[in-house]
């Protein structure tokens, strides 16, 4: 894909992150000539543009017509087309086979040649306040039946994935018919070419490795591999890379080989038919999920970048029940008082305790309601059970690679090759756990 086709993203590199960047903004007034001509509305029609919010690769915007409100999200060009048509083909079949809230898209353009200058997404306006801002003021009745609602939509999305739909390879939806909203086997979707951050943050957009869709796990995180081989590559071949810069190639590179010695041993090369799959959200965090006053869950948000997985990542717990296990709930007065100058935010009340109080109290529901998704997602979909006994290795191995894609915990990750080459099977958060700052 030719470079002018990224036009108007640059990157930031000067923190420890790279980072996508606007080299233009987004104007108000193209946005409204854009809904003014996408919703067929007269010149003397109210047209209200406001700026809503900012994502990593996007800017939302709330439009206010006679019509009532809906959101405009305008995107960078991360992965031209691709991004903006896998998102709406996944919103579209979620809507079509599932009873999962997610918003309805009213137009879009997966395409920069607009007013606007980038590709854009018109969706409905979805009720309702991130669990995020309202957690700490439910009850944990209330808290319990978001997490049996949550594991409602996703045993849900599971079971049309393999009954109805019956994904095989892995990748982003890809459409028969995008324009379609009716269920035509021309507008069926199949896994295509796959969306996402490994694969299209910086230079990896322009690598010549493969994107799927990919028959198996092993051809998926093989490709993850190659990225991280072709970006130690890259520092080699760089005259100006430094003794430093070269000596953290070669570890990545040996951390990277490594991994790819022991890919066969987990998962399959050989895979016919393709692997079954299902539509994974891997960021079901609270401020993506979207509540109101009594905790019925309204909306699930931000399917930019899902795809569809393998059977062992639906092992793996939503994002927002994450985190350490704490069986003991957390005594409040036995916390001091958080200081004025810490009290308090735009978001959360802190009921004048330390945030220690707090970081304890949520560690110990977490591990509840663990419990909770597990029963339900038991009861809802039995088959997760299976998935559950026999993924903890599979989940690891992907822990492995990301982290050495991002470089975090190399000399643990590498630890934990090591153990499993040996015949031992830690959990690699145990043996990460091990030292936190090793790097």
């Amino acid at each position: 894909m030719p470079p002018h086709q990224r036009d108007g993203l640059e990157w930031d590199e000067s923190g420890f992150d790279l980072k996508p960047r606007w080299a233009r903004q987004p104007q108000v007034d193209k946005i409204a000539q854009v809904c003014r001509r996408t919703l067929d509305l007269s010149v003397k029609d109210r047209c209200l543009i406001t700026f809503h919010a900012e994502g990593a690769f996007n800017k939302v915007y709330l439009v206010d017509t006679p019509r009532g409100t809906s959101l405009l999200r305008v995107s960078l060009p991360v992965d031209p087309k691709h991004k903006t048509l896998g998102e709406v083909t996944t919103l579209r079949w979620i809507r079509r086979m599932t009873h999962a809230p997610v918003p309805k898209i009213i137009a879009f353009d997966d395409s920069q040649d607009n007013e606007i200058g980038f590709e854009w997404i018109l969706m409905e306006l979805m009720p309702g306040v991130s669990a995020y801002k309202r957690w700490r003021k439910m009850s944990m009745a209330q808290k319990t039946w978001l997490v049996e609602q949550v594991a409602d939509f996703q045993s849900q999305l599971f079971r049309r994935s393999l009954e109805d739909a019956k994904f095989q390879s892995i990748g982003t939806l890809s459409p028969g018919n995008p324009e379609s909203e009716h269920h035509t086997p021309s507008s069926d979707p199949k896994p295509g070419r796959i969306v996402s951050h490994m694969f299209f943050m910086g230079d990896s957009f322009d690598y010549d490795i493969a994107r799927g869709p990919f028959r198996s796990s092993h051809d998926w995180l093989n490709a993850y591999l190659s990225i991280v081989d072709e970006e130690q590559a890259r520092v080699f071949a760089d005259e100006e890379a430094d003794e430093d810069d070269r000596e953290v190639a070669e570890y990545y590179q040996r951390v990277a080989t490594k991994l790819t010695k022991l890919l066969p041993k987990i998962f399959p090369p050989l895979q016919n038919p393709a692997e079954q799959t299902v539509l994974w959200h891997d960021d079901l965090s609270l401020p993506n999920i979207l509540v109101d006053d009594d905790g019925k869950v309204t909306a699930l948000i931000d399917w930019e970048c899902v795809s569809c997985k393998p059977l062992w990542m639906t092992a793996e717990l939503p994002k927002f029940l994450l985190g350490p296990t704490r069986e003991e709930e957390p005594n409040r007065d036995g916390y001091g008082d958080a200081s004025d100058d810490v009290m308090g935010s735009d978001e959360l009340d802190d009921e004048g305790k330390t945030e220690l109080y707090w970081i304890h109290l949520m560690e110990y529901e977490r591990t509840q309601l663990r419990k909770v998704y597990a029963d339900k997602m038991k009861q809802l979909w039995p088959q997760w059970e299976t998935e559950v006994t026999y993924a903890p290795l599979k989940l690891d191995f992907f822990g492995a690679v990301a982290r050495c894609a991002n470089g975090w915990y190399l000399k643990r990750t590498e630890q934990w090759v090591d153990a499993v080459e040996g015949g031992a099977f830690p959990r690699l958060m145990d043996v990460l756990q091990g030292n936190l700052n090793s790097r």
